[in-house]
């Protein structure tokens, strides 16, 4: 059987169908992506690569035909200016210095859309793939320490911590060592005393 971009066509108009039939429900793409993913067994991600693909294939006949009536259409996207990926780019930075994954802090920039978080994601792991120079500059501008400074920090500190808490220790020790050094020199001044005073 004939596939449009790897589905068949059965698959095709299957996914057209259930889109519009759960958009005119009232849901959202993400949550549409989702539940199709669990009835088919198909990742979320690659329904939603697959759906935008579909739409975007708009030269083949088969596919004309599947979406006439639809009123499905993709979006035209945008891209980002170099301005814009720099400030997103270092907005995901700040928020991975303080401990926060990178899904979380684009679903705080994109304050919960899912199609622009898509796109705050996919921009990050595009650059720091093949432009980690770029990410390490972004850094610098925001004041964070590169991965093998903040390794090395780490270790540092770690170090320092178990040096700190040996002395600590030791100190402890030499505490207790010479309290019973000074009862020791107690009791033997006591029985020479003692020995003294039976002569």
């Amino acid at each position: 059987m004939n596939k449009i971009n790897g589905y068949t066509e059965e698959e095709a108009k299957s996914l057209v169908q259930y889109v519009c039939e759960r958009k005119s429900a009232g849901m959202n793409l993400s949550g549409i992506f989702a539940d199709y993913a669990k009835k088919t067994g198909r990742a979320k991600g690659s329904v939603r690569n697959y759906y935008y693909a579909l739409l975007r294939s708009g030269g083949d006949n088969r596919v004309k035909s599947l979406l006439t009536g639809t009123g499905l259409k993709a979006e035209k996207i945008i891209q980002f200016t170099e301005e814009e990926t720099d400030e997103i780019l270092k907005a995901i930075l700040l928020q991975k210095s303080k401990g926060i994954s990178v899904r979380k802090a684009v679903l705080t920039l994109s304050n919960g859309d899912d199609k622009l978080m898509l796109r705050y994601q996919n921009k990050y792991r595009n650059v720091l793939t093949k432009q980690p120079e770029r990410i390490e500059r972004l850094m610098r501008e925001c004041g964070i320490e590169s991965g093998t400074d903040a390794a090395r920090k780490k270790i540092e500190d770690e170090i320092n911590g178990l040096y700190d808490r040996l002395a600590s220790s030791l100190k402890e020790e030499n505490k207790k060592l010479l309290t019973v050094i000074k009862r020791l020199t107690d009791e033997n001044a006591l029985l020479k005393l003692q020995v003294k005073n039976l002569q």
